[in-house]
């Protein structure tokens, strides 16, 4: 074929063939066969029938033909893409990423390229190395010279530079979706959610199958805690690729938010089939898998990401976090050489102080442990932003709204549901415990720590960024008795999904519901509120040891805690005064000393029969989704309460900032019961 008639019949042929690709992969199948007949093994020809074998759902045969020409064409950027798009369907995923990876080095500008990495970094658990996946997926997809400009200004995470940039051009161009997304993008890394959900809202109005924003606008769903929605647009993803391990990634990650842990595991394990040297995909199968009681099979994923990853940090602190577990003294030396780097990162290095902090204690070495806590604690506590007078400030003008006189004139509004059983309080101060003991009733459903009348209580104050001012709780104030009734539904409806057995009542334990306990109360008359409340040292320190995923930033320095939980029992001590028994407290060292009567106590406040199985709730065997799981599968122990007193020498910026809570405890102080 080396007369011109002949070449350019070729090139017709290929050229056909590659049409038909979109359409008829199998008539550009049988096309490219048709070549290869004439011409055998030409490289064109071989690569458009693979991709047909691949578009056919046929990977096994696609790789039966590129592998060969990729290894003879190891510098062709398309023979590599197809390369890593075939692996991937075969649920070879490492080698796939690795296959990508050579096609960006080969063509920075291979948009298909960058996206595919982005989704297969997305199910190996590597969400940074996704973001800036996706990242050049937009800068690659783009041809405007403005649009260009505003992708590589994203890259380079120069946010206003981008946002400019995009705003400017969307001004001439309202309808552009890639600069719409773009835009969404800079909005989501500055954590303004709702703006970033708008924006993807509207691309995908104007383009319904523009799969990556549908994947980026379940993001910033996941982010808002709607997981329900978040859910929707991922099935509709997998309805469209359902082979695709990124999407089973995200969905695992939904599933988890809403207690479906089963499903959760199954579509880890397919994720880990695909990539079984993926160090977070281990570590995010351990957290399932220990949630639902698979204690043994977790510990073995946990370790599986540390041989993958030694410097792993998250894992070494979720296996410290099982509480039972103990390190052994190769994992101490483990950890050691782990902190000595000079090239950890920050995160890791403060789980790995976290864990060490909890492995020395088990050991006895109180002071090193707490010197490893004190190291962990100031790196997390710097990258927190908590003010501790945010907190009290609150406090101030919620003592100031809710009188008597102000409930007195809202009394029998709000929703007339008893469902809801609100544990609240502060963190580590036995509130599992309390779930887990009401959840071995067959009244009671247990769930998890709930973001609903977080969420409520931040519309209800109109704040759009964290410089904004809150009108909350103020604006509670302004409310009709049909507002109060219509927020107690919303509560309902969304926290539907949690509540899988039928049981007429369930249980919310977020324990930051403090701050809100006056909404609680006026748009849910009928809810149970129970106080968790612990020896303020034991529950402070507990705080001090625990590294939290999220939030929380009060508990990384002795004097914030001290100040939050003086503020939160000046709260609750209000609302005793102005509801008299509206709330029920539970002293965690009562309930250690006499389990039964204080369970007894608990479920006649709830209306509820005893129920002997309450006394052994460490067999209940429901997922547990706190840092407190493997503790509350084994009977009430002792030992806790006075484990702080290991470390009394370094508390006094903690008895400081407690005062006068610390000398009246379990009491408050006098002047605030007499109101």
């Amino acid at each position: 074929m080396s007369n011109p008639d002949h070449v350019g019949t070729l090139a017709t042929a290929l050229a056909n063939a590659q049409r038909l690709m979109a359409a008829n992969p199998a008539g550009a199948a049988e096309q490219a066969a048709e070549i290869l007949k004439v011409v055998p093994g030409h490289p064109d020809a071989l690569l458009i029938q693979g991709a047909a074998r691949l578009a056919l759902g046929d990977p096994a045969g696609a790789l039966a033909v590129i592998e060969p020409l990729a290894a003879a064409y190891p510098k062709a950027a398309a023979v590599q893409y197809h390369l890593g798009a075939a692996l991937a369907e075969a649920g070879r995923g490492d080698e796939a990423i690795a296959a990508l990876r050579r096609t960006v080095k080969l063509n920075g500008q291979h948009a298909q390229a960058w996206r595919l990495l982005g989704d297969l970094l997305t199910a190996s658990g590597d969400s940074e190395g996704a973001d800036a996946a996706y990242a050049r997926h937009i800068q690659a997809s783009v041809n405007d010279p403005r649009l260009m400009e505003a992708a590589g200004a994203l890259c380079d995470n120069k946010l206003a530079v981008a946002e400019h940039g995009l705003r400017a051009f969307l001004k001439e161009n309202p309808t552009d979706v890639a600069a719409i997304r773009m835009l969404a993008e800079v909005a989501s890394r500055l954590g303004r959610y709702e703006d970033a959900q708008k924006l993807l809202s509207r691309a995908l109005e104007l383009a319904p199958s523009f799969d990556a924003a549908r994947a980026n606008y379940a993001t910033v769903l996941m982010r808002q805690n709607r997981t329900t929605e978040a859910l929707a647009e991922i099935e509709a993803l997998l309805k469209r690729d359902p082979r695709n391990t990124g999407y089973r990634a995200q969905r695992a990650a939904a599933l988890a938010r809403i207690g479906e842990y089963q499903q959760t595991i199954a579509d880890y394990e397919a994720v880990l089939k695909a990539y079984p040297t993926q160090p977070k995909a281990w570590m995010s199968y351990g957290h399932a898998l220990k949630t639902v009681g698979r204690t043994d099979d977790g510990i073995a994923a946990y370790r599986r990401s540390l041989a993958l990853l030694p410097s792993l940090g998250e894992s070494w602190w979720s296996l410290a976090n099982l509480k039972t577990f103990r390190f052994t003294d190769e994992d101490v030396a483990a950890m050691r050489r782990q902190l000595a780097r000079s090239d950890l990162s920050d995160d890791d290095r403060l789980h790995l102080d976290f864990a060490l902090g909890k492995a020395l204690e088990d050991g006895g070495a109180y002071e090193a442990s707490f010197a490893h806590y004190d190291k962990a604690n100031a790196l997390r506590r710097k990258a927190m932003g908590y003010e501790a007078e945010d907190t009290t400030r609150h406090v101030d003008r919620s003592t100031a709204l809710f009188t008597k006189e102000f409930f007195g004139a809202r009394a029998a509004q709000g929703s007339a549901a008893p469902d809801p059983v609100f544990i609240l309080g502060l963190t580590r101060s036995g509130s599992t415990l309390l779930e887990q003991i009401l959840a071995s009733h067959p009244a009671v459903e247990g769930t998890m720590e709930l973001p609903d009348i977080t969420a409520l209580a931040k519309r209800i104050g109109g704040r759009k960024k964290k410089s904004d001012d809150s009108a909350y709780p103020e604006n509670l104030a302004t409310l009709a008795p049909e507002d109060l009734r219509a927020l107690g539904e919303e509560y309902l409806e969304r926290t539907a999904i949690q509540r899988k057995l039928g049981r007429p009542l369930f249980i919310d334990k977020m324990p930051s519901n403090w701050l809100h306990t006056g909404l609680i109360h006026l748009i849910l008359p009928k809810a149970k509120i129970i106080d968790a409340r612990r020896q303020p040292l034991a529950c402070c320190f507990s705080n001090f040891k625990q590294h939290f995923a999220r939030g929380q930033g009060f508990t990384y320095d002795l004097t914030d805690l001290g100040r939050y939980y003086y503020d939160y029992a000046r709260l609750m001590a209000h609302f005793d005064a102005v509801l008299p028994g509206r709330v029920h407290r539970v002293i965690y060292e009562e309930m250690v000393a006499d389990p039964e009567r204080e369970v007894r106590r608990l479920l006649d406040y709830c209306g509820l029969p005893f129920e002997p199985a309450c006394l052994r709730f460490y067999e209940n065997e429901r997922a547990v989704r706190t840092a407190s799981s493997e503790q509350v599968r084994r009977p009430i122990y002792k030992e806790s309460v006075e484990q702080w007193r290991h470390y009394e020498p370094w508390l006094d910026p903690l008895k400081a900032a407690l005062g006068e809570v610390l000398e009246n405890y379990p009491q408050v102080p006098a002047d605030w019961r007499q109101r």
